[in-house]
């Protein structure tokens, strides 16, 4: 073993020890650059830590051949292999103390990872030498690593993936679907909608919020009547998606269900509701966005007002006038920003 090879042993050694004895981010006075003994490691060297028996040492070299991008591609056999190995890992093996996560990542995820998950951002981080190995793991017999696979193609963005993923739409396993359907929003390619529209009346609450979602990124209408039928569905998570989703769209048939979703049981729902009125900017919204700003919810009146505002129907000047005497300070700000929109002022 060389010099640079046994520093990051070390590294790996000193992270583990530190989330295995801890459950949490390091404690003051202990290492907090984790990615920093590999930064300088030869990516040939990381290759070989890929098999360490520790599943925090193999999520963490995952994570440093992420950061090497495209020089990482002699990496892409171990890494597919990797994309199976579903061991939990604390979500902060490879964030720095100042919150940065290695590979360039933009928001810190507090659900955990795994050496798998890892291992399909760094494939994704290579470019394009990963995308014919990636679609070999689509078809692999576990379905961790067709979950895995699945995300990885939709991170890579290049839609020559898209016929493969909707060959996964009705795949057995559920998680699978679930990243198919993210993965397909990813890559916002409109053949996909046919298939995501199918997704909507799975069985698993995850799926259908996943397919709201993505058929929401793809903007397309045909998504609009089968998104709306969702205003009645069990979950609240998946109603709410599916309430962004044809705001999102902003085609005008989506009112009558969005109008449904402002009288809903959970204020995220409600709240979701309003803004999406306002993106479809239709003046049958404004009684029901009226009476929303009676809300229980200050973050539910808020929105109402700025939907109004955005509508722009001067039937909502004498309630909005009425707002700005609202208890909630957002309530307030936001009435007396939309009255200068309303009516055409």
């Amino acid at each position: 073993m060389d010099r640079t090879t046994k520093v990051s042993a070390v590294g790996v050694a000193m992270t583990v020890a530190l989330f295995r004895g801890a459950g949490a981010v390091p404690a003051t006075g202990q290492s907090t650059q984790p990615l920093a003994p590999f930064r300088s490691a030869p990516v040939t060297s990381l290759i070989e830590q890929l098999a360490s028996p520790v599943p925090e040492a193999r999520t963490l070299v995952a994570c440093a051949l992420r950061e090497r991008r495209a020089a990482a591609a002699p990496a892409i056999p171990s890494l597919i292999a990797l994309l199976e190995d579903d061991a939990p890992v604390h979500p902060d093996v490879c964030t720095d103390r100042d919150g940065r996560l290695g590979g360039g990542a933009h928001e810190r995820e507090r659900t955990p990872t795994s050496p798998g998950r890892e291992s399909a951002r760094a494939l994704a981080s290579i470019g394009a030498a990963a995308f014919d190995p990636l679609l070999g793991a689509l078809e692999r017999s576990r379905p961790v690593g067709r979950r895995n696979a699945a995300f990885a193609l939709g991170a890579l963005d290049d839609r020559r993936a898209v016929t493969a993923l909707l060959s996964h739409v009705r795949d057995a396993d559920a998680g699978v679907r679930e990243h198919v359907a993210w993965a397909l929003g990813a890559l916002d390619d409109a053949r996909a909608v046919e298939g995501l529209i199918g997704l909507l009346g799975d069985a698993v609450a995850p799926v259908r919020s996943n397919a709201a979602w993505a058929l929401g990124a793809l903007d397309d209408a045909r998504a609009t009547e089968p998104l709306g039928r969702l205003s009645t569905d069990a979950d609240p998570a998946v109603r709410r998606q599916a309430t962004w989703a044809q705001g999102a769209i902003g085609d005008p048939r989506a009112v009558p269900a969005l109008v449904v979703a402002l009288r809903d049981s959970q204020p995220g729902v409600r709240r979701q509701a309003a803004w999406a009125l306002g993106a479809v900017d239709d003046a049958r919204g404004v009684e029901p966005l009226v009476q929303t700003l009676d809300d229980a919810q200050g973050e539910v009146r808020e929105q109402a007002a700025w939907a109004l505002g955005v509508i722009g129907d001067a039937r909502a000047t004498l309630v909005l006038t009425s707002a700005l005497r609202d208890a909630d300070s957002h309530v307030r700000r936001q009435a007396a920003w939309a009255p200068g929109h309303v009516g055409g002022q």
